[in-house]
This record gives C-alpha cells, structure tokens and sequence, in this order.
C-alpha cells in the first residue's frame, strides 16, 4: 500500500512538473534499460561540468531526465557494485564483499532485478559485461536473464575479446551459455547490436535489459576519431586516451536511445544511466585518466571518489524533466525504486535499498537513508548525515597517499570538507563512537 501511494505520488508531481496527464488507466507498462558503466570518474559527463569531455548523448538523459549528486555505489570495486546494484543489498550479505574471481562464488542464490521482473512477466537480457561468476550455478541464466551476451569476466580486449589481464591467454565472449567468434569486431558496438536484436524481438512483452558497458575501463580503447579530437584538443596524456574511450561509449549511449525512438518505445522506457564506482588509477588505465573533480580518492577506495558516481534516470512518460536532486541515496535504491515504477511486486521485501519515487517526485523530498555502509577488504566507512567515518582507510591516486596518522581512523565532515581532508576524528571522538555503533548488526 505505502508502495502504491508513493508511486500515484510520484506520477502526479511528475505530470504537474511535465504538463502531461499521467492517468494510470493510459500508461503502459514501462520498458526498463539500465546501463551500468564501468570505471567512470564521479564528474566524467559534460552534465556533470566536465568542459573537456564530448558526451551529447548522456548528457541529454540528463536534460530528459533526474541527475543525482549525491549517488553512491554498492563498492568500490566491479563484482560487489554490480552485486550490490543487482541485489538491493550491501554486497557483503550476498557473499560478494569483492571481484569475484574465475573459481570463485558469485550471488549465491540471492533474488536479482532480474528475477523480480521475470516474475512478472518481463522478458529479461544483460548485455555486456558479468563478472559476477563463471559456473553455471552463477551465469545470468541462474539469476533471472532469459537471454545473455557479453564476457563472464572483468575485462577483455575490445577487438579479440581475450580476457585483458594476465596469461595463459583466453576467449571470454559468450552467448546464452556458449562461446562464440566476433575476432576484430568493436565489443561496444556488439553490445549495440545484441540490444537491439533482443528489442526487436519483444514484440508482446516489456523488457529489463542491463547493458553493463564495459567502457571505459581499461584497456582504453577509444574510436580512432575520437583519439584525433582530443589529440586536437590537446588534452594531455592520459586524460585523452581515457576520454576518447567515454566518447565512444556515449556514441553508443545514443544508439541505444536512437533505438527505442524508431521503434516508438523511447517515451514509455526507463533509463537508468550510472557508473559502477569511481575511475581507475591501476598501471593498466596508465595510472589515471578519470576525474573525481572535488573528491579525493578513486577506484578501490571508500573515499567519495571511489563511491561517489554519476547516475541519471530519464523516463518522459512518468517522470519530470531536467531536474537534480541532491538526496543521499545508493545504488541499492534502483530495486525498489524500479519496482515502484513499474507496478510490480519484490520478490524479497528485506533488502538494504529504499524506494526513492518521493525524491524523485520532490527536490525537497526527505532523506531515504538515516545512514549508509560500505566494506572493501579491511577498509569500511558509515556516513550519517554530513559525516562519514572510515576505518583502514587508503588512497590509490599517485601522489596523494593518506599519511599514516590518518589510516586507522578518519572522520570527515562532508558538508564543509567535500574532498575528505581534514580528518576530524581526534576533535569529534563522541561522532567516531556513534557512527561505529552505526554499522549494520551483520558488520559489527
């Protein structure tokens, strides 16, 4: 019930905002894309103010859509982000506290998006990148997706496809289970196209797809137009590799788009747009490229660099247009947000998310979230209000290691410190022992 009022709530503010009428008797049932990118810094769209990036077409779900300033990741790194998007929970109570490895378990069984809309007659896709387990008991096919195209790891080669870490050397492109060939094919644009072959072929039912891009993490591997632009530009190295590589994923972003246009579905659609975590600073991504803007930290770090993303949601025929909120609010929300939405049931109501359609139908809207939670390795940080606390805390960016005073205890004040550094934890040991007490019971 409170679920069905907030969403008549939402859909009334949206249409006064829209100027359209939104009587549920003439909305059908929406479409859902959610596109998860990978390795994007918290400030990498030109929507988000970045004057030296050309990215159109994500910036114009902006313009169509909710842009989120305060989005947080499940992780800060690929395998327990994308669990924990997947999920509606923290990533450690599905057993995904990190990357999950070749031998490794993936979601253990844990009900997904995917499940939920299958249940409810959606047909179900991910395209594009797993990494959440290689054994059958843990494929997309195990966890809800009717249909599935991409690799099962954490990065390949985008022309050969072979796996972009270490040897012995091997082929990770699969199809519902089986390998297959595309050598010397451009893997964003093979995304693209298994995308649109599966909304071409839901002629009677909506449809969830995830299209988990694999743009731009490493290898960077942008157009060769792009890499001329920006050499043009004269952007500096490596800022320019990574940024031609956000620029063909944009293309692609508005392929997708262009899509669900020309066949008349672009208005009845859901699209989410967010990145998994904060960019990569590893030798393979030369050690940068990305950028946190006024936050400190990157990948694999539970400073706002690391957690703190970019995120969208468009969807013109239910919600307002061109509008920022400014709420607290994290990755596990998009469950039960989605389920609102669309009108459907949760298979699983014990979930760490919280249903954002009041935010999204009010800037002014309270605050979902009394506190958050975070765990990578021995690393874990709580924010509550303006504060966050992190224990063990480290800083990959070269060049800006946390000195070790700081390491076992940080407390920053994120309202008057965004960039986390002055570390206030000796002044407010009254704020570091309530949000240790602030954990979770399970983390504690």
């Amino acid at each position: 019930m409170q679920r069905t009022l907030t969403l008549i709530l939402a859909a009334i503010v949206a249409g006064h905002v829209m100027g359209v009428s939104l009587d549920a008797d003439d909305r059908r049932q929406p479409n859902v894309l959610l596109i998860y990118t990978d390795d994007q810094g918290s400030v990498d769209l030109g929507a988000y103010g970045a004057d030296d990036l050309v990215t159109p077409n994500t910036d114009e779900l902006a313009e169509r859509g909710i842009r989120f300033t305060q989005m947080y990741a499940p992780a800060p790194i690929c395998s327990a982000s994308r669990a924990g998007l997947l999920t509606g929970r923290y990533p450690p109570t599905v057993g995904v506290p990190g990357n999950v490895s070749p031998a490794g378990k993936g979601l253990s069984g844990a009900p997904t998006l995917a499940h939920m809309f299958k249940e409810s007659g959606y047909a179900t896709a991910l395209i594009g990148k797993w990494h959440l387990g290689h054994n059958e008991e843990d494929s997309p096919h195990a966890n809800g997706f009717d249909h599935a195209f991409g690799h099962l790891g954490g990065c390949i080669d985008n022309y050969s496809h072979f796996f972009y870490w270490n040897g012995p050397n091997r082929h990770d492109l699969w199809r519902n289970g089986e390998r297959v060939i595309h050598a010397g094919e451009y893997f964003p644009d093979l995304v693209v196209d298994e995308a649109e072959a599966f909304i071409n072929a839901q002629e009677d039912r909506p449809f969830f797809m995830y299209v988990a891009m694999n743009t731009p993490h490493y290898p960077y591997q942008g157009e060769a137009h792009w890499l001329e632009h920006y050499r043009e530009a004269g952007v500096p190295y490596p800022r320019n590799l990574y940024a031609a590589f956000v620029s063909s994923q944009d293309d692609r972003i508005g392929r997708l788009v262009a899509i669900l246009e020309d066949k008349g579905l672009r208005e009845d659609t859901i699209i989410i747009f967010q990145a998994d975590h904060g960019h990569s600073v590893e030798e393979r991504a030369h050690f940068g490229g990305g950028n946190a803007g006024p936050y400190r930290g990157a990948k694999q770090s539970l400073l706002e660099g690391g957690l703190r993303v970019p995120a969208i949601i468009s969807y013109p025929n239910g919600l307002a247009e061109a509008q920022v909120r400014d709420q607290m609010v994290h990755a596990t929300d998009w469950l039960p947000t989605l389920a609102d939405l669309c009108d459907i049931t949760m298979i699983d109501e014990n979930v760490d998310g919280r249903s954002m359609t009041e935010i999204l139908a009010s800037a002014d809207a309270p605050e979902i979230h009394e506190s958050l939670y975070w765990r990578f390795g021995n690393q874990w940080a709580v924010r509550k209000g303006p504060w966050k606390l992190m224990r063990n805390l480290r800083n990959p960016v070269p060049g800006d290691a946390i000195p070790q005073a700081d390491r076992d205890w940080f407390l920053a004040n994120l309202e008057d410190d965004p960039g986390e550094r002055k570390n206030l934890a000796d002044e407010h040991p009254d704020i570091v022992k309530r949000l240790t007490e602030a954990r979770p019971e399970w983390a504690k």
